[in-house]
């Protein structure tokens, strides 16, 4: 039966010794630092991904919404691209061939094009979401808007999103949290995120049982937090009379 040493974390990356306190010093940096430090990157990682995301794939849905034909296929095509190549080679792509291809990228950080790469195969997610909830509202709320003097662009955003936002929280909720889960593909380009860690202080430490329950347990937390943030707007959010909510 294996044995389990949770003091591992108290261990100094360099000479393996346990440090007082598990927090290195003087520069010192024990497991449980490196640990810690993963988080926040896997963190920065999801949550500027997750704005990138919604950013664009609010804009594509709505793009693919309207009655022009030329911005319907613009979002169509920007769904289906980025929606149909999987995310790790999404993530190749973004470091080994386009800054071959744009010179000026190649003094970008890789932290940054994992943002970028990240954030655009979830916008395309996030398109099709949005696209289906303008899509499932009733066909007149729109020309109720136009009727009563509102542009295009105001009947969206005064008449058609906001209902559209509400009903679409519960994906866009699994969306937030899927972004944690892939974030784990930034170890492919060294950025020093939680799998990248569980990785290389397993094969430091030999402790694979303590090391990667732990990186799970921070997976889980992060997921959970947006669950329940998410269920919150949710809850606040609904319009009384509506069918479902956060249980």
């Amino acid at each position: 039966m294996a044995t389990w040493d949770w003091q591992v974390f108290c261990k100094d990356t360099i000479d393996g010794k346990i440090v007082p306190g598990c927090f290195g010093g003087s520069g010192d940096t024990t497991y449980l630092d490196w640990l810690l430090s993963a988080w926040g990157w896997t963190l920065s990682v999801s949550l500027l991904a997750l704005l990138v995301a919604l950013a664009l794939g609010a804009l594509m849905g709505i793009l693919r919404t309207t009655p022009h034909r030329g911005l319907v296929l613009l979002g169509n095509a920007w769904t289906e691209l980025f929606r149909n190549i999987p995310l790790l080679v999404q993530i190749f792509l973004w470091y080994h061939v386009v800054p071959a291809l744009i010179p000026p990228l190649r003094g970008v950080p890789s932290f940054i094009l994992v943002v970028l790469g990240l954030g655009l195969f979830t916008s395309a997610r996030i398109s099709e979401q949005v696209r289906a909830g303008i899509q499932s509202l009733a066909g007149g709320q729109r020309m109720a808007g136009l009727a009563m003097g509102f542009t295009l662009p105001q009947t969206y955003r005064y008449v058609l999103l906001p209902m559209a936002f509400r009903i679409i929280i519960p994906p866009l909720t699994s969306e937030s949290m899927n972004i944690i889960k892939n974030s784990s593909v930034a170890f492919a380009v060294s950025i020093s995120e939680l799998t990248l860690f569980a990785l290389q202080a397993q094969e430091e430490t030999s402790r694979g049982i303590e090391v990667y329950l732990a990186v799970t347990g921070l997976y889980f937390i992060s997921a959970f937090a947006i669950n329940r943030a998410m269920l919150f707007v949710e809850n606040r959010m609904r319009v009384p009379g509506m069918i479902g909510g956060g249980t």
